[in-house]
């Protein structure tokens, strides 16, 4: 008589590796909800005394080595996969919208959500925002070109605020290269309507050179 086996879950470094990032995506989520909350709050100065106690004593919980300024988390793929911490696109930043990233016809598009602690003017992003979400695509779109780069200069337009609480997409698309230089366009805009931009960007990036590289990043 035949019997079915339930596959036994994977084990070794790699398992061990995934099981580490999704508890840094869970405890991420859970920041984020808890930052959140904290900027909407209108919660009495005692309850917020209380909170900041129960927050001490969590981050108190975080023992451990800590990783020093340079090193690379080992569960990053650095510098083409998924950063773990990322300000932009780390499921495990309290930062983080976090942006997700996937190929485009021309480049690259990336998702995500501004909420309340993300304001600039009342119930819009920041401009800093904008900047950031188009850096992160734009380099990412370098990455995707087989060209790395670190960023020059990125020439920011704002046309309209970008609202908070609303399905963004984010494009990037390499245009040309001269050299180690790559040309770079990025734009934000609303799921909802995509044709009109909210914020555009140029922007100039290098690839390092070999020296400069290993000057930069020693940890690779």
């Amino acid at each position: 008589m035949h019997t079915s086996r339930t596959k036994p879950p994977a084990q070794g470094p790699a398992a061990d590796l995934e099981h580490q990032k999704a508890a840094i995506t869970s405890l991420g989520h859970e920041l984020r909800a808890l930052v959140e909350a904290t900027v909407r709050t209108a919660a009495s100065p005692d309850t917020l005394h209380r909170v900041a106690d129960g927050v001490r004593h969590l981050t108190g919980q975080l023992t451990g080595r800590r990783r020093a300024r340079a090193e690379i988390p080992e569960v990053d793929d650095f510098p083409a996969g998924p950063r773990m911490y990322s300000p932009v696109t780390g499921a495990g930043s309290p930062l983080a919208p976090p942006m997700h990233i996937t190929l485009a016809p021309d480049g690259l598009i990336g998702r995500c959500v501004l909420g309340i602690a993300h304001e600039g003017p009342p119930g819009y992003g920041h401009g800093g925002m904008s900047a950031m979400l188009l850096d992160e695509i734009m380099g990412r779109a370098c990455v995707t070109a087989g060209m790395p780069g670190l960023t020059v200069s990125l020439q920011m337009r704002y046309h309209r605020p970008v609202p908070l609480e609303t399905p963004l997409n984010i494009l990037g698309r390499v245009t040309g290269t001269d050299g180690r230089k790559i040309f770079v366009t990025g734009s934000v805009t609303a799921q909802e309507d995509p044709a009109t931009e909210l914020v555009t960007a140029d922007g100039v990036f290098v690839t390092p050179d070999l020296r400069r590289t290993r000057a930069l990043f020693p940890d690779l």
